[in-house]
């Protein structure tokens, strides 16, 4: 068996607030690789006087789907912002997946509050920060700064509190499409390829919420 994972720190935090820095936004995706639904990007900002974080706050796909709805609201209390943006399928259909995120980025953080100076993202790959050749124009008075880091969500108290209001807010998304769009198992597989949703679109085709870019009906 391999080490027990840790569990996320504000370490990182700290070291920005000492350098001056005001606000630290943590920002994380949910739904990049699903089928259907939305790709829905959280984005979690602290400051200086940050207390402790939530008990148990982890990455979302580390905690039960019931431990994840009870941090969710201790996440928004704990932080000095918090939002969620979404793409929805045919946004991923049109711009890509990387131009999807960015958008859903985008209204997440059009949607805070307050405005971070230093974002702190999940991964290796920097979907946020616009590209000059890029279809989507994202406003000129971009500046801010992005750091990347991998596994962010498993080490980075404020991102695993994106991950986790993220995954909370595409969660419930995903179950409300169980009643638009019967049959398919939304609730149970939240969009992903497993084989009751394979089974699902080979017998009933694909659904205004699948992605149809992704060439699904031939899928195996």
């Amino acid at each position: 068996m391999g080490a027990p994972l840790s569990s996320p720190t504000l370490k990182r935090e700290r070291e920005l607030f000492a350098q001056g820095v005001r606000l630290v936004a943590g920002m994380d995706e949910v739904g990049r690789g699903a089928f259907g639904g939305p790709v829905s990007v959280g984005v979690c900002v602290v400051d200086a006087s940050v207390g402790p974080m939530p008990t148990g706050l982890k990455d979302s796909k580390l905690l039960s789907a019931v431990a994840r709805e009870k941090l969710a609201p201790l996440v928004r209390q704990w932080a000095v912002g918090a939002a969620v943006g979404d793409a929805a399928p045919e946004e991923i259909d049109e711009l890509g997946i990387v131009g999807a995120l960015r958008l859903a980025g985008m209204r997440a953080l059009a949607a805070l509050d307050v405005t971070p100076d230093v974002l702190l993202l999940d991964g290796s790959h920097d979907w946020l920060t616009p590209e000059a050749d890029s279809l989507f124009s994202a406003p000129t008075e971009f500046s801010l700064a992005v750091e990347m880091k991998v596994k962010a969500d498993q080490t980075i108290a404020c991102v695993a509190g994106a991950s986790v209001i993220a995954k909370v807010h595409r969660d419930s998304l995903m179950r409300h499409l169980d009643g638009v769009y019967p049959g398919y198992g939304w609730a149970a597989h939240v969009g992903y390829g497993t084989p009751t949703h394979r089974q699902a679109i080979a017998k009933l085709g694909l659904s205004p919420a699948h992605r149809k870019s992704w060439k699904l009906e031939s899928t195996d």
